[in-house]
């Protein structure tokens, strides 16, 4: 289904004045008809009475072909079951007044902007709830939206659970296909970034791994949810566009909103991190002790402080050792004796 842009279609003023003349000049026909019936005229003015009785109840009929758009919206039609075409362009319009517009997607309401509350809905509270009245709004919106899906628990490619949730920024740029192509374009659009979003977050690790390919090129490499972020993204975003495209949709962009460990290994996983933490600072103090105790013994050679036998050496380091690396402030023994 191709889009068919309707031109030249902007005469609702003109429309419209020219029925509300036609009512003046109906009210005056009536008027006179009558006045002339009453004197006893003939059956012409009679005649003429039922017909201005007509076009007064059925006039109105021309007032259904005038559409009202504002900008970035459309107005897909249809014409006892055909497509007859979009109008995309704001202004006061009239068409045939057959004509219908057709959005299925009206009655949907997403988590997103622009379409929580508009116009095309009002919300009664009553005694037993709300009530959602709909009122004769089918256009289309071409603004850009932005999608907020809920999170979702997906296993990562090592089969750790995690949630995750992403925002989607899109719009329609092909109306007909929007429309005809799939049964509701917001929910086929919603449900099209649930199924992308699993698939490409169960290609990569929640943090670096190893031994894991991520790009497809049989090397493994440092890509994650955490760390690569951007590309995640943008490959979510492809995914989901190369799903909605036959709806007509195009995807901008799409971003990662939330991502953090399933609450059940999230405990786990912290303990796990900490403890990742603790072993590279131990072995940050361990090379920084080791440098100290070279130094000072090189400085004690060269300025021939003292001098230390093997056994002295291996206690004086285990000392310093046990000094520099202990988490707790070491207690000083004074050796007010002899050295040896």
């Amino acid at each position: 289904m191709s889009e068919i842009i309707l031109e030249g279609k902007k005469h609702g003023m003109r429309v419209l004045l020219s029925v509300l003349l036609v009512y003046i000049l109906d009210i005056a026909a009536f008027v006179f008809c009558v006045i002339r019936v009453e004197e006893g005229a003939g059956a012409v003015y009679v005649t003429g009475l039922v017909a201005s009785i007509l076009i007064f109840f059925f006039a109105w009929i021309f007032l259904c072909g005038l559409k009202v758009l504002k900008p970035q919206e459309a107005l897909v039609l249809t014409l006892f079951g055909k497509y007859v075409g979009t109008i995309r362009d704001s202004g006061f319009y009239y068409v045939n007044p057959f004509c219908s517009a057709v959005n299925p997607a009206a009655k949907t309401r997403l988590n997103q902007s622009g379409d929580v509350a508009d116009m095309g809905s009002l919300t009664l509270a009553s005694g037993s709830g709300n009530v959602n009245v709909e009122m004769l709004n089918k256009k289309l919106s071409l603004k850009i939206m932005t999608l907020n899906n809920s999170r979702q628990k997906i296993n990562d490619c090592l089969g750790n659970p995690i949630e995750i949730g992403i925002a989607v920024t899109w719009r329609i740029v092909d109306t007909a296909k929007a429309v005809f192509n799939v049964d509701n374009y917001k929910e086929f659009l919603s449900l099209q970034c649930d199924s992308a979003l699993r698939n490409v977050v169960r290609i990569y690790p929640y943090d670096v791994a190893p031994n894991v390919d991520t790009t497809g090129d049989g090397v493994a490499d440092e890509g994650s949810l955490r760390g690569s972020s951007e590309i995640v993204a943008a490959r979510i975003r492809r995914e989901i566009q190369s799903r909605v495209a036959e709806a007509g949709i195009e995807v901008v962009e799409a971003r990662i909103t939330y991502l953090a460990y399933a609450p059940e290994i999230a405990a786990v996983m912290l303990q796990r991190q900490q403890a990742s933490a603790i072993i590279d600072a131990r072995k940050m103090i361990v090379d920084g002790a080791v440098g100290m105790v070279e130094m000072a013994l090189q400085r004690l050679n060269e300025k021939d402080v003292v001098n230390l036998d093997e056994e002295r050496k291996a206690a004086m380091v285990s000392n310093l050792l046990v000094v520099l690396c202990g988490n707790r402030d070491a207690q000083p023994i004074v050796n007010s004796g002899s050295l040896y």
